[in-house]
């Protein structure tokens, strides 16, 4: 083709042209009839223009020509150009396009047959496809399947598969000996899309020279199908004034037929409004969203929009298919209308003193839905309720606003009274309007009523000295008539006088002094109930409040009158003073002791202040336990005093709390008096610590009789050795084996360690320790007491008969005590070293503790007070235990 001259550019540009497209059409062609496809990509892929060179045919933009009119050819063929242009680049292409006769192609083929039968290989043929609901003539022919062995055998040719043997049987169908394939009926893509048949060539003894060919028959889609949309109709909602754009909904449409074509390439819009004017909606073409194209959405004048859609395929050209459907379109409600009052202006009246009244109603109009945040009112009080006499409170039921009094008015102080009120919605005004609440005036009248006197105010106060003479008269409390505003007819009368101290006049109100007023019983006011009332009998209560100024009247006192002093753990104690006056008649305070300058009170007891509310008051000689009167005066700032006579109490105890609960604390005795039951479980208590005794010391005895004991090589395991005290005391010493206990005198000059009961020789103690040789120890006697031991030791024998009196025989001693010490208590360190470690000589949990000397004596003293008691026959004993028996004294005495 010649090149083609552009008159508005100067540069030329060719049109060339591409591979030729061939499509097979039966000779008459129906309106709008797609006759085949061409692959427009290929040619010119940036092509923005698409011509047919033939006024019969039209090219859609995937290729797809359609027939723009019924056509019936006489000719067997037909010929056009499709024509590609950029407007950009302004460059051509042409495709042209050749239309053959199905007839003419069959005849070409069978022409052709024994040419190709040499010269190509046919057993593997391209797909082929079908038009839907092709209209024939049927048998239509598809293509030739044929196989090159053909050449050496005789073939035969069948299928299978859908379409032949299955489902939708008997469709297709293969010449025996040719190999041609046709298509019996029409055929409905929407069911059956594509076909996949299976191709054999045999020979007559069943050969198969050739493997089994597969092929792929497509249907060519048919626009034959209407898009419809998902619903048959739609409602959506908006609100009213939406702005331009507001998205309302999204329709949407489905077509069966084939995907990604022009047949369901769909187009939305709309047809139809009603009401039609304004037009306020529009819908985007391929989305199918609905939106507002207009602002002047009222719900108040239309609230619903009905709209007719369309949805057409083929990209929405004329010849597509359609398919309607409706919309329904609701207005929502916003608070763009304002409530308003139907009057600007009211009237109301209330009588004084009247509380908790309705006085008036108001209506209001809104144009907003009823019942909604929209509609709803919202009243309040903008002006002249400054003193909170009014409330406006909306009626849920009605809308209306209801006026009420909630305190009081007075007619003598303000006659008429003007409110200005307002209205708004409970939801935020969204309007144009500049302003965003209503008003309206309220005048309230007040009316008169005839009134008792007033107590105004209700609580009144005096200033009153507390030391104030008796007679002293005061200005009293005063009531007066609201309408006159003076005092004058009114009477007065106290109806409470808790102390009886006043007395009030009944014309004037003045107050007189009865009786000595004290600051200190009333915490500094003392108040008064008044009652006032008129001529006619109307009354009104009042309080009037004395304020008592503090004189200073009262010394300093010392509330504990007891102290107690634990001798043993204190020399001292603190006293507290307190003065019921004012804090200027108070602290600090003098501490002194009242007597002469040669009284015993000052040779016993000394103080000393500690602040300016304490001191501490201590003994100065070894007093003797028990109770004391001591006088101390106490000073105040101003000079006033008091003497306090304070009983102290010196008691033998550890805390003050122990002395206090002892039954002889009052006689000053500093004893303990036990009850019968204490002195019974004490003497039960011994007798049984006497059994066991007797029963070990006989057991001990008889065995030593039968059979001897051997001493052992440590010395310090069977011997009696000196234990560690935590105070001085009894210095006493205790067998390891528990059987008694013996005491070592402080004169002692060797230790002879037996296993026998105490000896005692002239008020000293002594205990004989025997090793060596066979040595004897007899002949000791003392008050009918028979003990005997026998020792084994490094071969020798020593016995120790029974005493029988005189003094102790102590010639074979050879250990003094100093020497007995040293020898054990390396020893006994050593295994209470090994007692503090397990056996991976690691510390251990439970290990022994040394007791070291702790400097100070025990309050308690030793338990050996009960064990060293020789008269069994008298109890007298029992009235002076020490402090270890109180608790189990105090038991007793409970019960």
């Amino acid at each position: 083709m010649a090149p083609r001259q552009q008159p508005r550019n100067i540069l030329t540009f060719s049109c060339d042209a591409c591979k030729t497209v061939t499509l097979q059409v039966p000779f008459k062609l129906d309106a709008e009839k797609l006759i085949g496809r061409v692959n427009l990509k290929e040619c010119f892929k940036s092509a923005t223009l698409i011509h047919s060179s033939d006024p019969d045919f039209q090219i859609l933009e995937d290729g797809s020509v359609y027939t723009t009119h019924a056509i019936l050819s006489s000719s067997e063929k037909r010929s056009f150009t499709i024509l590609l242009s950029n407007t950009e680049t302004q460059e051509e292409k042409e495709i042209p396009v050749l239309l053959e006769h199905q007839t003419e192609v069959l005849k070409k083929r069978h022409s052709q047959e024994k040419v190709l039968r040499r010269a190509k290989r046919r057993w593997a043929p391209i797909p082929c496809s079908v038009p839907e609901n092709s209209l024939g003539p049927f048998p239509l022919f598809l293509q030739q399947i044929q196989s090159d062995t053909a050449q050496n055998y005789t073939i035969y040719y069948s299928i299978s598969g859908p379409g032949v043997d299955k489902e939708p049987r008997n469709l297709f169908y293969v010449e025996r000996d040719t190999g041609n394939l046709f298509c019996t009926r029409s055929i409905d893509r929407e069911t059956y899309p594509l076909f996949e048949l299976v191709a054999f060539a045999t020979t007559p003894d069943g050969y198969t020279p050739e493997y089994p060919l597969t092929l792929v028959i497509r249907i060519e889609d048919e626009n034959d199908n209407y898009p419809i949309f998902t619903e048959t109709s739609y409602v959506f909602k908006v609100f009213e004034n939406s702005k331009i754009g507001t998205t309302v909904g999204q329709v949407c449409a489905t077509d069966k037929d084939e995907p990604d074509t022009l047949h369901t390439r769909l187009r939305y819009s709309i047809i139809e409004q009603f009401p039609a004017s304004p037009t306020l909606f529009s819908m985007h073409p391929t989305t199918g969203v609905i939106t507002t194209s207009s602002s002047q959405l009222d719900r108040e004048l239309i609230d619903k929009y009905q709209l007719k859609i369309k949805v057409q395929d083929m990209d929405g050209q004329y010849f597509g298919l359609q398919t309607t459907a409706a919309c329904i379109i609701n207005i929502e409600d916003v608070n763009d209308n304002l409530p308003t009052f139907t009057r600007s202006s009211y009237v109301a009246s209330v009588e004084e003193n009247r509380i908790d009244v309705e006085i008036l109603r108001v209506a209001v109009q809104d144009k907003d839905l009823i019942n909604t945040a929209n509609w709803r009112a919202n009243y309040t009080i903008l002006k002249g309720n400054e003193d909170g006499n009014f409330k406006i409170v909306t009626d849920s039921k009605t809308n209306e606003g209801v006026l009420c009094v909630v305190k009081p008015l007075n007619y003598e102080e303000k006659q008429q009274v003007t409110l200005q009120i307002g209205v708004v919605n409970e939801a935020p005004y969204t309007g144009s309007s500049r302003s965003t609440m209503n008003t309206a005036t309220i005048t309230v009248n007040v009316l008169n009523q005839d009134e008792g006197p007033e107590c105004d105010p209700r609580v009144q106060t005096v200033r009153m000295k507390e030391n104030v003479a008796v007679g002293t008269k005061n200005i009293g409390y005063k009531a007066y008539d609201p309408e006159t505003r003076s005092s004058s007819g009114i009477r007065y009368m106290k109806s409470s006088d808790p102390e009886g101290w006043v007395d009030v006049d009944e014309n004037s109100g003045v107050i007189t002094i009865l009786k000595r007023l004290d600051r200190e019983a009333r915490s500094g006011v003392y108040n008064i109930s008044i009652i006032a009332s008129d001529k006619d009998g109307r009354t009104c209560n009042g309080v009037l409040g004395i304020i008592l100024e503090d004189v200073n009247d009262n010394g300093p006192v010392i509330p504990q009158r007891t102290v107690i002093i634990c001798k043993p753990v204190m020399s001292s104690a603190e006293i507290v003073a307190t003065d019921p006056d004012e804090p200027i008649h108070g602290p600090p305070f003098d501490f002194s002791l009242e007597g002469a300058s040669d009284s015993e009170v000052l040779r016993m007891w000394r103080l000393t202040k500690v602040n300016d509310i304490s001191a501490r008051l201590s003994y100065v000689n070894d007093l003797q336990f028990g109770k004391y009167t001591v006088p101390v005066r106490v000073t105040d700032r101003l000079g006033l005093s008091l003497v306090t006579p304070l009983d102290v109490i010196l008691c033998d105890c550890v805390t003050p709390n122990d002395c206090s609960t002892r039954s002889g604390l009052s006689s000053g005795t500093g004893e303990v008096i036990l009850g019968k039951w204490a002195i019974l479980a004490i003497l039960l208590g011994i007798a049984l610590l006497f059994c066991v005794l007797f029963t070990l010391v006989c057991g001990a005895t008889t065995g030593t009789a039968k059979k001897p004991k051997v001493f052992p090589d440590d010395l310090a395991q069977q011997n009696l050795i000196v234990s560690n005290t935590e105070a001085p005391g009894d210095d006493k010493v205790y067998s390891t084996n528990g059987f008694t206990t013996h005491a070592v005198g402080g004169s002692a000059q060797g230790i002879c360690g037996t296993l026998g009961s105490r000896v005692k020789n002239g008020g000293q103690e002594t205990i004989e320790m025997v090793k060596g040789g066979h040595q004897t120890m007899e002949s000791c006697q003392e008050t009918g007491h028979h003990h005997t031991l026998e020792r084994y030791k490094e071969g020798g024998q020593h016995t120790l008969d029974s005493c029988r009196g005189g003094p102790i025989a102590t010639d074979n001693c050879k250990y003094t005590y100093s020497e007995w010490y040293s020898y054990t208590q390396p020893r006994l360190g050593e295994k209470v070293r090994q007692c503090d470690q397990d056996n991976t000589h690691m510390q251990a949990q439970d290990y022994v503790l040394t007791y070291n000397y702790e400097g100070r004596g025990s309050a308690a003293g030793s338990v050996g007070c009960c064990s060293e008691r020789q008269e069994e026959d008298g109890l007298e004993f029992l009235d002076h235990l020490g402090p270890k028996f109180r608790t189990l004294a105090e038991t007793c005495m409970k019960r």
